[in-house]
């Protein structure tokens, strides 16, 4: 029969990296369940969003880094106007020219 013997500073050493895994990953994981959503469809309401294709009355605009789809409630919006969003309806934002 074969016989080993495990060295007790490695059974201390996985088992101290194992509680450093489990304690990093616990306080990642609550750090990000209390980090808030900051582009939720009920915060683009008011906010300025930047034409990217005419919009007749359909078209794209560019906010917080995505491009949504866009319907102009007035007037004709052309690229690199600014326009504010009024309504969220699913994936389609209303805008009208902003003032």
């Amino acid at each position: 029969m074969f016989s080993f013997q495990i060295e007790p500073w490695l059974i201390v050493l996985i088992a101290i990296s194992m509680v450093a895994f489990i304690t990093i990953s616990v306080i990642w994981g609550i750090r990000a369940h209390r980090h808030q959503i900051a582009a939720g469809r009920e915060e683009l309401v008011g906010r300025t969003a930047e034409v990217v294709t005419t919009l007749d009355p359909k078209g794209v605009v560019f906010i917080e880094g995505e491009r949504w789809t866009a319907v102009s409630e007035g007037g004709r919006p052309e690229p690199g106007e600014e326009v504010t969003i009024t309504k969220v309806d699913g994936l389609k934002l209303y805008v009208t020219k902003k003032k």
